[in-house]
């Protein structure tokens, strides 16, 4: 190999960067909140609120408060100790290096927390060196301090404040005053634009991020207030973990109540409670310490491996031996219309987590303890309530069934080459790259709009799959029957990523995959239809970002030569008057079939002129949930959602 590759640029020891204090953070945010979207805004806040809930776990603090302020900011409060503004050994105030420094604070074993959602001690620190404004106010001995910053900096020395600044800092409803034995910490942050952008806290998540809480720790009050538009809630349970799976099977038709099971070996603390429905699909979360692990880990490994050997054992007892409808089960068996919390609560400083977002945990012993208690509890329950126990293994059993029913009938088509091998479908205009990093896929509604969006498009890393009208419903469909529907099998074989127990998102063809539909009901019904397959076919395509909504223009507005095209009524609104009074003629497009192939570039694929909209998935119970009652068998809660959101309808389309 020459030994002169990339001679040209230079590598020195000038070229040595040394990050200080909080410039890691600003310089790579991604490591620290995982994102810099509305999900990492997000964890921003939950980053305050799970230290106040820390308190909690230690004791000290029963009240939490969290406010959104009219200049964008957002306010936590705690009732519990309070940070420590003594002057730390390091010859800085202990608040000020909590602030400000990373790895600093007392999560690592020195006393003040034996539990918390903390490990790296980086939280509150990161949201303050991605913040524009943080102010931190500390009631503590009869005192109240403070500190301000910017961007991560100090703007002001730790100092004391006095009632009159406190009164006009927060509301006369929080009722703060000096000098009557109130402790606690008080955070008010207003995030960096210059890292979120417009983005802004959103008053459900909030809500959703608050209840989850409330939920885990019994006795916790969470009060929260958009001072914007006057929102208001208050959430607090006694039921902890088995109120949170009642909640998340609301309006089910559930097999039995809920089980909870519970082990603490004066170490490490393990709650579960689960509960079978009559739907589809799983909800299976992981909490730790408070912390949603939404990547799961080695506390959910542990529930699934004692629960499939629990279920497998009671069937086995239930034959007693004769070997009759002797089913074999998976860990798949066992997912449909389960719903389960798995939380753990152990020192904070024996936390293993993938990384500062905790989305994983890592803690390999913890898989066993979690397994045995799991084990234990449930071979118990099921002695004691037999009716039960058969209910729940006779759902696995017809999931079994179902699944080697559906492998059968797909190895069938399989074997007639329907999708393995097959050549790609005539449909399909493919594009020129092989790169899957700059290949599109248009997956457009109709052959006449397929027509001209083949002739439009760029050939070089575009490509071209119409629908022949309406796909199959996927929400209750099995796999065989999904690739038996000759739409649905032709973007099967188009994706390249196979399905099932073949699905592998890395042979993906296409890292654009775009759905392009006529802006009117049935183009919604069929966006919807594709979202549900994706949705529950391949849910990691969305994750990683590949899936897109093209917004195609429903309006045309020409004066002279100049063209203007809407995608609204709200933008035509705005273009109208900017043509000064000059004559104009304005067409209202029907759908994609009605834009010639230059239009079609012009509006919907040119990528420097066009509008897609990304696929996310914020709350997956949340999105589950929302697939299932749209699309679900269940008429009345798809009936009720139409008649409460039916004002928000835009008839006009």
């Amino acid at each position: 190999m020459p030994n002169n590759l990339n001679s040209g640029s230079e590598y020195t020891a000038e070229q040595i960067q040394i990050l200080e204090g909080l410039e890691p953070v600003r310089k790579r945010p991604g490591m620290y909140i995982g994102s810099t979207d509305s999900r990492g805004l997000h964890e921003c806040l939950r980053e305050i609120v799970d230290n106040s809930v820390d308190e909690s776990f230690a004791g000290v603090c029963d009240t939490v408060w969290v406010s959104l302020n009219k200049d964008g900011s957002a306010t936590i409060r705690d009732n519990g100790r309070g940070i420590p503004t003594g002057i730390h050994k390091s010859g800085v105030s202990a608040l000020e290096l909590t602030m400000t420094k990373l790895h600093a604070g007392g999560k690592f074993g020195g006393g003040a927390y034996k539990v918390s959602g903390g490990l790296h001690g980086v939280g509150a620190s990161v949201v303050n060196a991605l913040s524009s404004f943080f102010r931190v106010v500390v009631l503590r001995d009869n005192k109240a301090f403070y500190q301000e910053y910017h961007q991560g900096k100090p703007v002001k020395k730790v100092g004391e404040v006095n009632q009159e600044q406190l009164d006009k800092w927060f509301p006369e409803s929080w009722n703060i005053k000096v000098g009557k034995n109130q402790t606690g910490t008080i955070t008010n942050f207003i995030p960096d634009k210059t890292i979120f952008g417009d983005i802004i806290l959103e008053n459900n998540k909030i809500k959703n991020l608050l209840r989850d809480r409330a939920y885990l720790v019994a006795g916790l009050n969470f009060h929260f207030v958009d001072e914007n538009d006057g929102d208001e809630a208050s959430f607090y349970f006694e039921g902890g973990i088995k109120s949170l799976v009642g909640h998340s099977n609301r309006g089910k038709n559930v097999l039995t109540d809920v089980l909870y099971v519970s082990k603490d070996d004066g170490n490490i603390s393990c709650e579960v409670a689960l509960q079978y429905s009559d739907s589809f699909n799983e909800n299976v979360k992981g909490f730790v310490n408070g912390i949603y692990t939404t990547d799961g880990g080695t506390h959910v490994t542990g529930f699934r491996i004692a629960l499939t050997r629990s279920i497998t054992d009671y069937y086995k007892r239930m034959q007693n031996g004769n070997g009759k409808d002797d089913a074999v089960f998976t860990g798949d068996d066992m997912k449909e219309g389960l719903t389960a919390i798995v939380y753990i609560k152990m020192p904070s400083e024996a936390l293993q987590f993938e990384s500062q977002t905790k989305a994983k945990l890592n803690n390999p012993e913890i898989q066993g303890f979690v397994a045995t208690a799991v084990k234990e509890g449930l071979d118990t329950y099921f002695e004691e309530h037999p009716a039960d126990a058969k209910k729940i293994v006779e759902k696995v059993m017809l999931a079994a069934r179902a699944r080697l029913a559906a492998r059968a009938a797909k190895e069938a088509v399989l074997r007639k080459g329907a999708l393995e091998g097959a050549s790609l479908p005539g449909k399909l205009a493919d594009c020129q790259s092989s790169d899957p990093e700059i290949s599109e896929l248009y997956i457009v509604e109709g052959d006449s709009a397929g027509g001209s969006a083949k002739q439009g498009r760029d050939r070089r890393h575009q490509a071209i799959l119409p629908l022949g009208g309406k796909i199959l419903n996927t929400e209750r469909a099995q796999l065989d029957k999904i690739v038996k529907f000759e739409e649905i099998k032709n973007l099967i074989i188009a994706l390249g990523c196979g399905i099932g127990d073949s699905l592998n998102y890395d042979k993906m063809r296409y890292h654009r995959i775009i759905i392009m539909t006529d802006a009117d009901v049935d183009g919604s019904h069929i966006t919807t239809l594709l979202l549900t397959f994706f949705f529950r076919q391949m849910p990691e395509l969305i994750t990683r970002g590949y899936l897109y909504i093209a917004l195609s223009p429903l309006y045309k507005i020409q004066s002279g030569k100049e063209v203007f095209y809407a995608l609204n009524d709200e933008e035509k609104d705005k273009i109208i008057p900017q043509l000064g009074g000059k004559k104009y003629t304005q067409q209202r497009y029907k759908g994609l079939g009605e834009l010639n192939p230059t239009q079609l570039w012009e509006t919907t694929m040119n990528p420097e002129t066009r509008t897609l909209k990304r696929v996310t998935v914020e709350d997956t119970e949340a999105a589950s949930n929302m697939f299932e009652m749209l699309m679900g068998e269940e008429v009345p809660p798809r009936k009720k959602f139409i008649q409460t959101h039916a004002k928000l309808a835009n008839l006009d389309i």
